[in-house]
Formats: C-alpha cells, structure tokens, sequence
C-alpha cells in the first residue's frame, strides 16, 4: 500500500485518481445497456425472457418469473433459525433508526386567510435491486426496503438474478423480514428496464434502489426520469482519520474491511503519525495473508489504497472532505472536536469501537451510502427517498386581492398575458 507525504509533489495526482476511479464507462457498456433497455421497453417479456436465458441460464415463463408464496416459505425453513434471529435483530434496529426519519404533512395561515403547506404522501410502487452474482448480499435487501415500508410504500418488488432460475434461501428471508411484497428471478439492466417501463408480468415501479454491478449502475442512470433511483453507486470506499490514539491493527482491519469488496474499491488513512501511518501499513500486510477475499483486497489496496502523512490533523480533515467517501471513521481521542468540521461524508463513525463494519450490518442507519464524491450532495438512502411531496395552496379572495397586482405585474414582464388574465377574472364584473 503506498504511503505518501501530503506535501509530495505527486499527492495531488495520486488523489485525484483515486477520486475519479470508476469515473468512466466502457463505452461497450454504454452500448450494450442501452441496447438492452430499448429492447425491454418495447418488447416487454419476450425480451426479458431472452435476457434472462442468456445470462442467468434458465427460459423462465409467465407463470416461473415472479417466486410464489409457496416458494418462498419453503426457502425461508431452509435458513437456519439463529440466521433467521440475526435478521431480525437487524431489522428491529433499521426500522428503529428509520422510524425517526418519518415526516409528515403540514400547513400555516396567515392573516390574510392564505394557506400554504405540503402534502407528504409514500411512493405507490417501489423496486429493489439485491445482486446475485459472485456475491449475495441479505443485509442489501433490508437495509433497502425496510425504509420503503415505514414510509407507508404499499408495494414493495424485489428483483434478483437467479442463476438456473434458483433464489438464494436467505436473500427470501431476508425479504420476508423487511416487508417485501413480491420477487421476480432477474437481474442486470433487464431486471432495471423492466422495473422502469413494466412488462406484462413485472409491474412498473415509481423508484429503484439498491446496489448492482457496472450494468446495473449504468442502467439505472439510462432509465432516470422514466422512474426515479436512489443514486448510481460506484465502487466502495472507506477514508480513516487517525490521531496517535489509535490502534494500527484496528486501522488495517478496517481499511481491509473495504478492500476485500471489489478491486475497484478504494481505502485511504489520513495521519499526521508517521509512527501511526507505518505501523498500519506493517499490520495491513500481516492481516491481508489471512484473507479468503485476499487477492482481491491486495489488488485494490494496490490501485487505490493510500495512506497519508498530513501535515495535522486539520490538512486530514480538509482532504477527507475533498473526497467525500462513502465511510469515514475518526479514530482519534477527541472524535467530537471534528464532527463539526466534517462536511462531506456518507457515514461517519466515531471512535475506535465503531468499526464501519457494523454500520452494514446492523447498527440502524441504511448502509446504501453515496459513493464516488457523491456525499458532497446527496445522502444515505432513508425513509425519505420513498416519499413525495405536493404543495398546498390556498387563497381567499382578501388574500388574492392583496397580491393581485404584484402577480400581474410578474406576468406581464414576462409576457405571460393569460397568466395576468387569470387573476384579473377573479374580480372582473359579471356581464
């Protein structure tokens, strides 16, 4: 892992190349994405179908797409009780944080007799993606619609490629303790086409949220405005800021906790301890030889890992905030002096008990994280991306003849002449 000085002449390109991984999309992709979604779009099941033979190698049907609810109680008895326990353990804990989140509809007066206010109303129809490929991920599926349903969302897809046409038990299970409403067996930009413009067997959704691969991702992004999405998520990354009060094996433990996701995935130590910054890269080699994801993680900390010497604790904070990461963990005696002054973050952890770890799994929060520098303007999925809402409006006649003349006056500087008509028709004399 390449340990560097923030006052190095090349820092700046280092870092900026590890911002902008994952920036760019084979333009193969692009194409084979958008080929994939029109054909969906308009063929409907017969191109789903297609799709789902050819990449996850079983001709579904009508009647074999959507998993039945026999299916899915016969899949649930094959997890094991104390799985099943561990699921609902963090569900308690999601719906918990998610329910603080709810808001609620609301409305003033004035003295005018004007009404103004918002109508909130959940989503009528939302999807979840949850991979299915090399790796499957239980913890997705909850931490993705259990917010969907305590925002009042009444129906809730799931989608998930099933490679021989065959579900993961724990992925249903998973689904059964959040709330889901129905599975279909497909996956990829298939699975997204058909969410967004709906077939005649997979119904049309108003969002789609979850994690996928590139093609995924890159479907998602082609069919926004069609439907909504969450976020395009890119590859994971976690930035630790330490001081001389953290412990270097914890830091490689959690650097590697990311790593081992995928090789693109990033994990940077920002420090103004060389002592701390050498003795973490020494335990991260120790640590890595023990790996079952191993090869994985030592190719990622290769391309995009980093640690860096700042000059103190103030240059880390300002260049964690320039990357925005998805994770960031404060590993430093006074955890509470920084939060104040951390500006761009997915999810911060605090302390050298709050490894980010437990944060995908079980401690409340979503674990669908803006990605990417992303953190700079959206936020982790919550109870309210499944909500909408509707402005209230409501004049009296007083109310309207107080500001009548300023909206015409709106109106005609821009030329809006039945804009000024209209307010003007509320008081025209009856012929």
């Amino acid at each position: 892992m390449r340990l560097i000085s923030s006052r190095n002449r090349d820092f700046a390109a280092i870092f900026k190349a590890i911002r902008m991984r994952g920036r760019t999309t084979d333009p193969g992709i692009n194409k084979t994405v958008a080929s994939i979604i029109a054909d969906v779009a308009e063929n409907g099941d017969a191109a789903l179908f297609k799709y789902t033979k050819k990449f996850d190698g079983f001709t579904p049907t009508s009647q074999t797409l959507e998993v039945t609810g026999k299916e899915k109680r016969e899949l649930a008895r094959r997890v094991p009780a104390n799985v099943l326990d561990l699921f609902a353990l963090a569900a308690k804990r999601i719906e918990a944080f998610h329910e603080r989140q709810a808001s609620g509809s609301w409305s003033y007066s004035d003295e005018d007799g004007v009404k103004l206010g918002q109508i909130v109303r959940p989503l009528g129809r939302v999807g979840v993606y949850c991979p299915g490929g090399l790796a499957f991920y239980p913890s997705s599926v909850l931490m993705s619609a259990i917010p969907a349903k305590v925002a009042g969302v009444p129906e809730v897809v799931l989608v998930t490629p099933a490679r021989q046409g065959r579900i993961d038990p724990m992925i249903a299970a998973a689904a059964g303790i959040s709330g889901v409403d129905r599975i279909f067996r497909i996956g990829g930009a298939q699975a997204i086409a058909a969410l967004a413009y709906g077939t005649e067997t997979v119904p049309r959704v108003d969002k789609i949220v979850g994690p996928g691969n590139v093609y995924v991702a890159v479907a998602k992004k082609m069919v926004f405005g069609q439907v909504g999405i969450d976020m395009i998520a890119g590859p994971s990354e976690i930035c630790i800021i330490a001081d001389n009060s953290a412990d270097p094996s914890m830091i490689a433990a959690d650097l590697l906790s990311q790593a081992e996701h995928d090789r693109m995935a990033s994990a940077v130590l920002l420090t103004p301890d060389k002592d701390i910054a050498r003795l973490s890269r020494k335990s991260l080699e120790t640590r890595l030889k023990g790996l079952s994801r191993g090869a994985i993680a030592r190719e990622s900390i290769r391309d995009y890992g980093l640690i860096v010497v700042t000059a103190d604790m103030k240059e880390a904070v300002q260049i964690a905030n320039e990357f925005a990461p998805e994770h960031l963990e404060l590993m430093v005696s006074s955890p509470g002096a920084l939060i104040g002054k951390i500006k761009n973050a997915g999810a911060v952890f605090t302390g050298n008990f709050t490894p980010e770890a437990i944060g995908d799994y079980l401690a409340g929060p979503s674990h669908v994280l803006p990605t990417g520098g992303s953190a700079r303007f959206s936020s982790p999925l919550g109870v309210y991306d499944f909500e909408k809402r509707m402005s209230l409006v409501s004049f009296s006649r007083r109310g309207l003849k107080k500001y009548s003349g300023a909206a015409e006056m709106f109106a005609t500087l821009e030329g809006l002449d039945a804009h000024c008509e209209s307010v003007r028709a509320r008081f025209a004399k009856k012929s």
